[in-house]
């Protein structure tokens, strides 16, 4: 279309659009972003749950990626097509807000613009459909207040099967007894006085070598430099740290100078100078009592030297995060300036040690007294089991910090949003009218976590959900797919429960996607969008051409 007719003056056409520009109006403008959210939907489905398959990314410079992490997958994927990119939007606020539940979150959405598209066809009107899943969303999440249960710090059993609930599926099963300890433990040092939690407040270091459970925790900061030269001490106990934001270096002058020097005399006493200026950091630095250094910046050659005749340990270029985890696990402060490091301005470890691991060299500062920042560092055989390891700790301690923070969890398997759906049910009788549907519609969507767990387990579909409504209708409000067994379970007695926010997380930010995108009724883009979806999409191209 080359333009937009608006009207007709003496039999001319008037064109508001630019020429070359595309709009596509109505129900083709609702199929084609319906369909095109629900692909992206479709390339992450089948990685749900325990039992889900893993994704290969390969990207233009052929670099892989394998795995089954949603927010990962959509991250990595190149998506063009705007409906489709609001779906991953709706990956990313569930990856910030809660860490885990992205996959959830994202086959939600595309459910329930799948059951609406069949609203559509029964011309039941937009508005009436979103005002439908917008009572339907807000009473889920009423519900779902009434079903979680309490967790408090102390409770670490109930931690830690909330940090296998969150790695399992994602390649650590073998050791995730000790990964979730070690998730545990790392979120319970970080708790802030106020009980919030920082994760980044907690270090996660990879390096490839060894296997999975020679992983560990570090009551303190792993730093992945080395002391700038081999003849400082490699081990120094009893650490006393000073922290550096600024050069040990004679900085330049702010303006430009030039220095004349018209003897031999001269020349020395300007190098003796700049050689007082630099011991005279030292100095300051060792009168403080320190015997262990970390600067932001550069360390001069030759205040290296004064720093090893000293015996202090010293490691340059630290990046800034890591000089205010060094702070926190330490309780040094930051100083600029070297001349007034005093003695509140030191912190202390029980041992600063330079260590091998795997073919490099890292600063490990151990045994401190209360750290508020530690480390945890993770093996594995290859690079990419490594990267997946880390994806699955970082979820771990997002779920546990999430659960530590507000103190509830509900269960997972399937069963919660399947005693969702039963209430959502009898709710939906009560409303009448076509927002019924709606509601109805949006009950019927909630069940596709639990179909989808059976699928990706190798189960029939139709006769785990039968199973699963029965069990609900009596009242057994856990009971969820046990996907190693193909039962149906209590799933609070084996133990696979989640924090309650990612559910009300992921019901709420798919909802929310569903309603602006079936709100939308009309796209006018500026230039000719690429035909069809391109790989990956469904067959036979898309209508109106829009592709990802």
């Amino acid at each position: 279309m080359v333009g937009q007719q608006a009207g007709q003056l003496a039999g001319q056409p008037i064109l508001i659009l630019r020429e070359g520009s595309q709009r596509t109006r109505g129900r083709e403008a609702q199929s084609m972003n319906i369909m095109a959210a629900k692909a992206v939907a479709e390339a992450v489905r089948t990685t749900l749950g325990p039992k889900g398959m893993d994704k290969m990314l390969v990207d233009s410079m052929g670099d892989v990626v394998i795995t089954n992490d949603g927010a990962t997958i959509l991250k990595e994927m190149d998506i063009e097509h705007p409906a489709a990119k609001m779906m991953v939007e709706v990956a990313k606020t569930q990856d910030d807000e809660v860490g885990d539940g992205t996959t959830t979150a994202v086959v939600l959405a595309g459910e329930l613009l799948k059951k609406a598209e069949a609203l559509l066809d029964q011309d039941i009107h937009p508005t009436v459909i979103a005002s439908g899943y917008r009572h339907a969303s807000t009473k889920a999440r009423e519900i779902l207040s009434e079903m979680v249960g309490n967790v408090a710090p102390e409770d670490e059993e109930l931690l830690k099967k909330m940090a296998m609930t969150a790695m399992i599926g994602k390649g650590a099963e073998a050791v995730g007894d000790k990964l979730a300890e070690l998730s545990v433990k790392a979120v319970k040092a970080v708790v802030q006085e106020d009980g919030s939690v920082d994760v980044d407040d907690i270090k996660v270091e990879k390096k490839v070598g060894g296997n999975i459970g020679d992983s560990e925790l570090i009551e303190g900061m792993i730093i992945d430099k080395e002391r700038v030269r081999s003849d400082m001490p490699k081990k120094v106990e009893n650490a006393k740290i000073t922290l550096i934001d600024s050069a040990l270096e004679i900085e330049k002058t702010e303006v430009d100078a030039k220095i004349e020097i018209t003897s031999p005399e001269q020349m020395q006493a300007f190098l003796a100078e700049e050689e007082r200026m630099l011991k005279s950091m030292v100095d300051a630095i060792k009168g403080s009592g320190a015997n262990v250094v970390f600067c932001q910046k550069g360390i001069d050659d030759l205040a290296q030297h004064y720093l090893a005749k000293a015996g202090i340990f010293a490691a340059r270029r630290v990046k800034e995060s890591d000089m205010k985890k060094l702070a926190k696990a330490t309780g040094a402060k930051i100083v600029s300036n070297v001349q007034e490091i005093g003695k509140d301005d030191m912190g202390h470890a029980g041992l600063v040690e330079e260590r091998t691991i795997g073919d490099d060299e890292m600063t490990f500062v151990e045994k401190c007294k209360n750290p508020k920042a530690v480390s945890i560092i993770l093996r594995g055989g290859t690079e990419h089991v490594v990267d997946e390891v880390e994806r699955a700790m970082h979820d771990a301690l997002c779920v546990v910090g999430v659960a530590v923070e507000d103190g509830t969890f509900v269960v997972g398997g399937g069963a919660a949003e399947m005693e969702l759906a039963s209430k959502l049910r009898k709710y939906a009788a009560t409303v009448g009218g076509r927002e019924q549907l709606a509601i109805e519609a949006f009950t019927d969507a909630l069940e596709v976590i639990s179909r989808t767990l059976a699928e990706s387990a190798g189960l029939d579909q139709i006769d785990t959900l039968v199973e699963l409504r029965a069990e609900h209708e009596k009242g057994n409000k856990y009971a969820g797919l046990n996907v190693h067994t193909g039962k149906v379970a209590d799933m609070q007695k084996i133990g696979v429960i989640e924090p309650a926010r990612i559910k009300t997380q992921a019901i709420g930010s798919a909802a929310e996607a569903a309603i602006m995108i079936l709100r939308i009724d009309d796209v006018i883009a500026g230039g000719k969008l690429k035909e069809g979806m391109g790989a990956g999409g469904p067959p036979g191209g898309m209508p109106g051409g829009m592709g990802y």
